[in-house]
């Protein structure tokens, strides 16, 4: 199911979260701080927020019953179209949400799937987006049909009623084989281009959505890579050759930002954008320092090179926006551990970021600063990692 988001006018949007006793409250708001953020890139104007506190998620309606008749309440207030909750609904929920609200009810994973459909420029990246919204959208079929004839957009099934349930799920079955057939065919390509770049030693950009990887791209690849403060700015993976300070030259790419609670969907689905991480030699990973939760970000994006298995490949560590940073107030009589986000960025270049042999450096990619000891790491590991796999190959970039 698509999202309607693309008209002039900014469709007013409730956003709902769950506070469980696992986590503390500013995680919780956090959160929901990204997701508008992401109610905000896919076209929608945040009215108002709700949290519950809850041992868990409803089984029924997520918030539960008394939570459902405030949110309610709000939607006729505000007129509101849409009403985005944080973590993933079963079919279930949703189904019983859209009956109780009596409007528009996604979650966010589809609202990132619906970010990714309208970010989707080449043909390969709307297949992958394709694959990862029928996946989503498989189990959901039942639901869907009872009210599929006032939904302003959806991917592509219609039909008359319920009886035809077996039948669409067989279309949709049909097209997640077919799409999965497509994308491994260009896969296979890809691999094989892969395969053809020589000796050439890899670095990937990765990190957290927003961060400026791609303005970073742009500075040192010379390349034309979209770049604005929204979330999920650019999906298809840019490929530069580029040249160190010493004439070495080197293969850099930049991938899709990761995200906390990145949809499963989407990960299978860009598995050969996740690729030019996998076979990369070194990972850049850009951290936004200005974000006050900068830490945790770095937690997930750590989290999910684990996961793909490439937390071990070398890593320069670049702390990105350092002419945004600005270090919180602190009372004199506070004697709490510092946060990272109550430090000068002198003493942030003293602690543990820089010590422990960790490759790291400080820059601003928007204003230039430090841009030059950037590319100066990047020579020295670049080099570094050349000699060790080919050390016969010293050229004329010494």
């Amino acid at each position: 199911m698509a999202i309607d988001l693309s008209q002039p006018a900014p469709e007013a949007v409730i956003i709902v979260g769950v506070h469980t006793p696992d986590r503390q409250s500013y995680t919780t708001n956090e959160y929901l701080d990204e997701l508008e953020f992401l109610v905000q890139t896919a076209g929608g104007a945040c009215v108002q927020r709700f949290i519950q506190q809850l041992p868990a998620p409803d089984s029924r309606t997520y918030i539960g019953s008394g939570k459902v008749l405030e949110v309610k309440a709000a939607v006729a207030e505000h007129e509101a179209g849409l009403v985005v909750f944080d973590d993933e609904l079963s079919p279930t929920q949703q189904r019983n949400l859209e009956k109780e609200l009596e409007c528009k009810v996604v979650d966010r994973t589809n609202l990132i799937l619906d970010i990714f459909a309208q970010r989707a420029r080449t043909a390969y990246a709307k297949k992958q987006v394709e694959l990862a919204q029928y996946q989503y959208l498989l189990p959901r079929l039942a639901g869907l049909w009872t009210h599929l004839e006032r939904q302003r957009g959806g991917i592509g099934m219609r039909g008359p009623g319920e009886r035809e349930i077996e039948t669409d799920r067989r279309i949709v079955r049909d097209r997640i084989s077919k799409l999965k057939g497509e994308l491994a065919q260009i896969d296979r390509q890809m691999a094989t281009q892969r395969q053809t770049r020589g000796q050439l030693v890899r670095v990937a950009l990765v990190g957290y959505t927003n961060v400026g990887k791609s303005t970073i791209m742009n500075l040192l690849g010379k390349a034309d890579v979209l770049a604005e403060n929204k979330l999920f700015a650019t999906l298809d993976t840019t490929v530069r050759r580029v040249s160190t300070e010493g004439g070495l030259p080197y293969l850099l790419s930049d991938t899709v930002g990761f995200i906390r609670k990145l949809p499963t969907q989407l990960i299978e689905s860009f598995k050969s954008t996740l690729d030019e991480v996998r076979e990369a030699d070194l990972l850049v990973h850009v951290v936004d320092i200005s974000h006050p939760r900068f830490q945790e970000q770095i937690a997930t994006v750590n989290e999910t090179l684990r996961d793909l298995k490439v937390s071990e490949k070398p890593q320069l560590l670049v702390f990105n926006k350092i002419d945004a940073y600005r270090p919180a107030e602190r009372e004199e009589y506070d004697l709490t551990p510092r946060a990272p986000e109550t430090f000068t960025l002198q003493e942030l270049q003293a602690t543990w970021m820089n010590r422990d042999g960790a490759n790291t450096v400080f820059i601003s990619a928007r204003t230039g600063e430090n841009l030059e000891g950037l590319k100066s790491e990047l020579t020295r590991l670049v080099k570094g990692i050349q000699l060790e796999r080919y050390p016969w190959s010293t050229g004329g970039w010494e």
